[in-house]
């Protein structure tokens, strides 16, 4: 078993300005080169703007090639929640911008040729217990009634033409959902992003930021490992890993650990009875796992093993947790070798919502939950044509974004052990 990224073992990333100094000054310094931050540079620099991207790594390094691939429509919280939350107009808006970003990914892969096996195959959810399935008809009823969205939902009697395995008391299954290999995603929304002209700065971390005017106008100083720059805006899109150069902004986000296993190649006729039809698959618990099968039949099982992000310790113990979590879906794995195991840092508000918009004078997109490779994209269209100085349809700028209660958090998520009890607790009674 290799502690590696599946993903990135099927592609190579472009070539990054890795030698080359700093542009003096520039329209606007894009921060994070994920789908975020690159769907935003390729938007603007279409728009002619002058574009930095600056990462601390290298391209894709973060959630945006160590995620499942799933392009999925919707957002974590379910629509009776939001309704409740927001109204049914502002829900209206959101869930159409969710089916929207699925559009979004479609055409950027269309347009640019990007060969990253996207499908739309589909996702499956799977019920844990009855009162959950039970819950998924009315889900349903209120998704077709209030958004004109239809969702199918499957008996138990009939999952076994969806999935399998024999664990799960039903599903619903939303056909507009996608799959895709997102490493190779990233990598032809970069190629994408430097063929408009935006500038691609790999290694280069961002220490600090500062607000500076310059012959009258008001632009920022961004000090990087490399150097300084100066630009007109800045847009931040460091999801799971937003750090201390945007203090404001890592207060309100929690990074999360998720973790992945892959098998090795499996047999066709075995692939085709764990998902007969290619769904992106995940389940109705808090702790919840993920799965699917890869384009080249290996089965990818994804999951919450541990809380924290990702460190050696953590993805070796969650390696071991998600190989007896994939055997209890799929017994017959049981004798599956296990090829790779990986983790990433995902990013939750507090509200578990997605939010966009300016914070301290800066352009921000983040908070995907776990639904970010639609959201993302589409975030970063949406914010660089704000940017732009257009007026986009988003309804995900100007809602309530919250921090922790009582300011008890800096950055450092001291309480993600009793979060994770909380969620076992609430899969367990709930």
């Amino acid at each position: 078993m290799l502690e590696q990224n599946y993903w990135l073992t099927t592609t190579g990333m472009p070539s990054a300005n890795d030698t080359e100094p700093l542009p003096e000054k520039v329209d606007v310094a894009v921060i994070g080169s994920g789908f975020t931050g690159l769907s935003a540079a390729r938007t603007l620099a279409m728009r002619g703007a002058k574009v930095a991207v600056l990462e601390s790594e290298t391209i894709g390094w973060g959630a945006s090639s160590r995620n499942g691939g799933m392009v999925l429509t919707g957002m974590k919280l379910g629509v009776n929640q939001l309704i409740s939350m927001y109204g049914r107009e502002l829900t209206q808006r959101m869930y159409a911008a969710s089916l929207a970003s699925m559009d979004c990914v479609e055409q950027i892969v269309r347009e640019e040729a990007i060969e990253c096996n996207f499908s739309r195959c589909g996702h499956l959810e799977v019920a844990c217990k009855q009162k959950h399935f039970d819950d998924y008809s009315r889900q349903a009823e209120v998704i077709a009634r209030e958004f004109h969205h239809t969702l199918r939902v499957v008996p138990k009697s009939q999952l076994n033409s969806e999935i399998g395995s024999s664990i799960y008391f039903g599903g619903m299954v939303d056909e507009v959902s996608a799959g895709c290999n997102p490493a190779r995603y990233v990598a032809g929304l970069a190629r994408a992003a430097m063929k408009a002209g935006a500038e691609i700065f790999e290694h280069t971390r961002v220490e600090s930021i500062e607000r500076q005017s310059r012959q009258g106008e008001l632009g920022w100083k961004l000090n990087t490992s490399r150097g300084s720059l100066l630009a007109h805006e800045v847009f931040v899109g460091t999801s799971g890993y937003t750090g201390r150069a945007t203090p404001a902004l890592q207060k309100k986000l929690i990074p999360i650990g998720s973790f992945i296993i892959t098998t090795e190649v499996l047999p066709e006729s075995v692939a085709r009875e764990l998902s007969p039809r290619n769904r992106m698959i995940y389940d109705s618990k808090n702790f919840l796992y993920y799965y699917r099968l890869t384009p080249d039949r290996r089965m990818l099982f994804g999951g919450r093993a541990a809380f924290f992000p990702e460190t050696t310790q953590t993805v070796r113990r969650s390696a071991e947790i998600l190989r007896r979590g994939m055997i209890d879906v799929y017994p017959q794995l049981s004798n599956a070798k296990i090829d790779y195991v990986w983790g990433g840092t995902l990013d939750f508000a507090f509200d578990i919502m997605p939010h966009a918009g300016q914070l301290d004078g800066m352009y921000y997109a983040v908070g995907y939950a776990g639904h970010g490779v639609a959201m993302a994209t589409y975030q970063g269209q949406k914010i660089a044509e704000l940017i732009a100085g257009d007026k986009p349809e988003n309804p995900f700028v100007g809602i309530k974004f919250p921090g922790a209660p009582l300011g008890l958090y800096n950055g450092k998520p001291w309480f993600l052990p009793f979060a994770g009890a909380w969620c076992r607790f609430l899969d367990w009674v709930s």
